[in-house]
């Protein structure tokens, strides 16, 4: 006797799972649906091995894209990851605090990171490396030049748009600050980038690399009570990280120079 349910012809059946996976968006099943199945033949698997097989590829997929859509949305100008910083090169930091950073316990705590040192000595790898192993914790993550950033919020506040644009920069999880302290910067600007701080401040993390010890950040910003606000601002319950001053980007270019000299 047959029950309500017909058995469908395999051919039905593909077309079915093709239509489903379709409908519940699951691309990843689709694709590895066929592929699946034959092994599960092949390999006996039981029923629920053979599923937990095709749901765990559609997560793990799930999470890759996910991941690789916050590193898009983050705008790093390229990509460097913390696994290829040269230590050696570089006997200011240490492996032990990078890898303890990478755990992003500082970002959920929202707490701040200041990177200071000279051209050359690996600030900029390490903000964009840290930055891109939050956005792979699945954080949001924003990689920005002080200069674009203070230009954005002049234009923004001429356009009355500056509340919007705060609040923007407000919401990620951490904000990366690149190249603070290259630039002079009038008072207006200066306010400015003070009140992304403070939309931030214990909420959020705030990343910075500069070329300026904190003595020359009245360079920068040359109101010096200002100035001290913002010091503070991104040194509470901080970690601060001096790169130095030996560029070894400089290093190595000498170092190749002289073997070609010889």
């Amino acid at each position: 006797m047959t029950g309500p349910h017909h058995a469908l012809t395999e051919p039905a059946s593909d077309a079915a799972i093709d239509t489903a996976c379709r409908v519940l968006r699951l691309p990843t099943m689709r694709a590895q649906f066929a592929d699946t199945v034959s092994r599960a033949e092949r390999e006996h698997l039981s029923y629920r091995g053979f599923l937990a097989e095709l749901l765990m590829a559609e997560c793990e997929d799930r999470d890759r894209r996910r991941s690789e859509r916050r590193i898009r949305a983050a705008g790093f100008p390229r990509q460097k990851w913390l696994s290829d910083f040269d230590y050696t090169a570089n006997a200011n930091v240490t492996p032990a605090l990078i890898n303890n950073l990478a755990t992003c316990e500082w970002v959920k705590k929202g707490e701040p990171l200041c990177l200071i040192g000279d051209s050359g000595t690996g600030k900029s790898h390490l903000l964009i490396g840290l930055g891109a192993a939050a956005a792979m914790a699945g954080f949001r993550v924003r990689y920005v030049l002080a200069a674009k950033l203070v230009n954005e919020l002049v234009e923004a506040a001429d356009d009355k748009q500056l509340t919007k644009t705060i609040a923007r920069y407000g919401r990620v999880d951490l904000l990366c600050i690149d190249e603070l302290g290259y630039l002079e910067l009038d008072r207006r600007g200066a306010e400015m980038l003070f009140q992304v701080l403070t939309e931030r401040e214990e909420k959020n993390s705030v990343a910075i690399a500069s070329n300026e010890s904190f003595g020359g950040w009245t360079k920068t910003f040359t109101d010096p009570r200002l100035c001290a606000a913002i010091v503070d601002r991104l040194t509470f319950n901080g970690t601060i990280i001096e790169t130095g001053t030996e560029s070894y980007r400089l290093a190595r270019t000498k170092a190749r120079q002289q073997g070609s000299d010889k």
